[in-house]
């Protein structure tokens, strides 16, 4: 249960229904998920968010599938099961195959058990790695 209610586009104030509009314009579509419903509480926070996703996650050196990818790698460590759920839903719609989802997850699970260990066992870093 969320700790604030989702607000549609009738009980938004001005400034979030304009955030709104524009991820609809964006994105294409006429759809506007929980998160940014429950953001709308604070139209500076959805706003801020809402740049800065668009920026993050628009256009750049990475394939946009890569950037979905690493998306759920990091919402699987912080527990983000919204994200898990959204960003594979996202990179799914974006190409991503059954095959690679299966080696993502994999190699998340890797990257835990590895990290788990040389955690426990407080590993010095190589000099070799230090940046």
């Amino acid at each position: 249960m969320g700790t604030v209610p989702l607000l549609s586009d009738e009980e938004v104030s001005a400034e979030a229904l304009a955030v709104f509009e524009d991820i609809r314009a964006v994105r294409g579509t006429d759809f506007i998920n929980n998160f940014w419903r429950a953001l709308a509480h604070d139209p500076a926070l959805l706003k801020a968010t809402w740049e800065r996703l668009k920026v993050v996650m628009g256009p750049g050196d990475l394939d946009p599938l890569v950037k979905e990818l690493i998306y759920i790698a990091v919402s699987t460590a912080n527990g983000c099961s919204y994200c898990v759920h959204s960003h594979t839903a996202a990179a799914k719609a974006k190409g991503m195959t059954p095959a690679q989802h299966g080696e993502l997850l994999a190699v998340i699970g890797m990257a835990m058990q590895t990290n788990g260990l040389v955690t426990a066992l407080q590993v010095e870093v190589d000099e070799a790695f230090q940046a």
